[in-house]
């Protein structure tokens, strides 16, 4: 396999700061399916925003309840580092849940998220309302979802930007999604969708 060289006319990679060749992959951790490769690392190269769904993505789908409610939830911080390392791509992430977890909300803080949209009913509506605030396309957009709330947006993405699912999705989800995570939700599988993207982005099969 081959690094790719960055093209200066790419307005894609105008701004992109280096990742150290030791550091990409040079194979995806998970799979392909429904997109070639060529056609996946095209797909790859226009993103410049990945959001997620939490519960089951970000998290393992447990939570723990006290007599005032949710106490904590476990993150993966190897997901962290995966949003750290596509921002040096130029690559932003969002997040999009129906829960109002204040959990949550200091995870988006502590990772410097500035899409985090909770109490979501809608996520299509959502994923509107992001087009129009940041002027991205669909094309320049990928998602992660687990669930059969995440089937509209991900097949108004999956049209011409990029899907993934947690190796623990649900059926309906993993049929759906272009790519298959070999990690579970909230055991970074956000971080195995990242290194997609930066291994479909910067190296020919």
């Amino acid at each position: 396999m081959q690094i790719i060289a960055t093209l200066a006319t790419d307005r894609y990679f105008s701004c992109m700061k280096v990742l150290p060749d030791s550091t990409i992959l040079p194979r995806l951790l998970g799979s392909l399916q429904h997109l070639s490769w060529d056609e996946a690392a095209r797909r790859a190269r226009r993103i410049r925003l990945v959001l997620t769904d939490n519960d089951g993505v970000l998290t393992d789908t447990g939570v723990y309840y006290g007599p005032d409610g949710e106490l904590f939830k476990r993150y993966s911080i190897r997901d962290g580092m995966g949003m750290e390392r596509l921002g040096l791509l130029g690559i932003e992430t969002g997040i999009i849940t129906g829960e109002e977890s204040p959990n949550l909300k200091r995870r988006a803080e502590k990772l410097k998220l500035k899409h985090l949209h909770l109490g979501v009913k809608d996520k299509i509506a959502t994923l509107t309302r992001i087009r129009r605030e940041t002027g991205l396309s669909p094309e320049e957009i990928a998602y992660i979802g687990d669930d059969v709330n995440d089937l509209g947006i991900m097949d108004i993405i999956g049209e011409r930007g990029f899907t993934a699912a947690p190796a623990d999705a649900m059926p309906q989800i993993h049929d759906l999604a272009q790519y298959i995570c070999s990690w579970r939700g909230g055991n970074g599988a956000f971080r195995d969708f990242a290194e997609a993207v930066i291994t479909l982005r910067l190296i020919r099969e």
